[in-house]
C-alpha cells in the first residue's frame, strides 16, 4: 500500500544544495538575515544557543538536529555572548570549506555541519505546511549519520554526486518529518499520521486517491463514528477528510501537469474524475487557472 510519507517526499523531489562544518571558540554571536529556504544543522560537538526570530531561544548540543523549513533570521551564540556580527547566508561557501565564529585558531568549543536543500519543480510551501517553524530532533543518530555523508559528498566530489545527495536529501527529510508526527507538527498530514487511527484513513486516500471515498468508508476503515472520525480528523489534520482528499488530489494534478506526459483525461481519471472536463472545472476551482493556464504559468516562470 503507498506510504504517505514517500508520496510527499517524491512530489518534492528536494536536492542537498551544500554542507559546511561551523564550529566556534570563546565568546562569539552571528546574525543571519532571514534566508526563506530550508536549512538543517547538526551539532557533532559542544554547544550553542540558538534563538530563531518569533521563537524563544534555546541550546542545542551534541547530536541535535536542526530543520527551519522556511529559515527566517536567526542568531547563534556562545554562553555570554558578545554582539552578534551580521552575516548573509547568501555569502556561505558552498564547497564544504569549514565556517569559523569567534577565535580563529584552536581547538573548538563547538562543531556542527550545517546546510540546504531546494526542490525540484514544487512549491516549496508544501513543507512549510507540514513541519513546524522549527524542529528540534535530539539525540539525533540516524539524522547525525546522514548529515555527515551529505557533508562527505559535498566535500570529496565523486561519480554520482548529485544522485547521491538527493537521496540522502530525501532520507534527512523523511527522518525529520518521521520525528515530527507524535504531536508537535501542526495541523496536517503528519500530526494526523501521528494518530494510528486516522493514519488507516490517510493511507488509504494516498494509496487510491482515483476511489470515489465517503467519510462514511473512511470512518468505517479507522474504526470510528462517522461524526467522530469527522470531528477527530478536522481537528488533527485541520480541514475536513473531503477537502484534505481534494487538495491532495490537486497537487497529484499540478504534479502530472508539470511533468507533461498525460493529456488532461488521463490526469483526470488517475485522480478520480469521470472526465477532462468535470477534472478541468475542479482545477479551475482549486487552482485558479485551468490546466492549460496552469502548464503555461509554470513554463513561464521556469518552474
Amino acid at each position: 500500500m503507498s506510504d504517505p510519507l514517500s508520496q510527499v517526499v517524491a512530489l518534492l523531489q528536494p536536492r542537498a544544495m551544500f554542507a559546511n562544518v561551523v564550529s566556534g571558540r570563546g565568546r562569539w554571536a552571528v546574525r543571519y538575515a532571514e534566508y526563506g529556504r530550508p536549512s538543517f544543522c547538526i551539532m557533532l560537538d559542544g554547544r550553542c544557543l540558538l534563538a530563531v526570530d518569533g521563537h524563544p531561544p534555546f541550546a542545542i548540543e551534541a547530536g541535535d538536529f536542526i530543520l527551519l523549513p522556511a529559515t527566517p533570521a536567526f542568531t547563534l551564540a556562545s554562553d555570554d555572548a558578545p554582539a552578534p556580527v551580521l552575516r548573509d547566508p547568501e555569502a556561505l561557501p558552498s564547497d564544504g570549506s569549514e565556517v569559523r565564529y569567534g577565535e580563529p585558531g584552536g581547538t573548538p568549543d563547538m562543531r556542527s555541519l550545517g546546510g540546504a536543500f531546494v526542490f525540484d519543480r514544487t512549491d516549496p510551501a508544501l513543507l512549510v505546511s507540514l513541519l513546524p517553524a522549527v524542529v528540534h530532533v535530539r539525540d539525533a543518530t540516524r539524522l547525525t549519520q546522514l548529515v555527515a555523508m551529505v557533508a562527505e559528498e559535498t566535500t570529496q566530489p565523486r561519480a554520482g554526486r548529485e544522485a547521491a545527495l538527493s537521496r540522502l536529501a530525501e532520507l534527512l527529510l523523511i527522518e525529520a518529518m518521521r520525528a515530527t508526527t507524535a504531536g508537535t507538527a501542526p495541523p496536517g498530514l503528519l500530526r494526523g499520521l501521528g494518530d494510528e487511527r486516522l493514519a488507516i484513513a490517510l493511507t488509504l486516500m494516498h494509496a487510491h486517491i482515483e476511489r470515489p471515498w465517503t467519510v462514511a468508508q473512511l470512518a468505517s476503515a479507522a474504526a470510528l463514528s462517522r461524526s467522530s472520525f469527522y470531528e477527530r480528523f478536522t481537528r488533527t489534520v485541520g480541514i475536513a477528510p473531503m477537502e484534505y482528499l481534494l487538495a491532495w488530489r490537486m497537487r497529484i494534478a499540478g504534479q502530472l501537469l508539470r511533468q507533461g506526459e498525460l493529456r488532461a483525461a488521463g490526469i483526470a481519471e488517475r485522480v478520480g474524475y469521470a472526465s477532462a472536463s468535470a477534472f478541468s472545472a475542479a482545477f479551475r476551482r482549486h487552482a485558479g487557472l485551468a490546466p492549460g493556464a496552469y502548464v503555461r504559468a509554470i513554463g513561464s516562470d521556469g518552474s
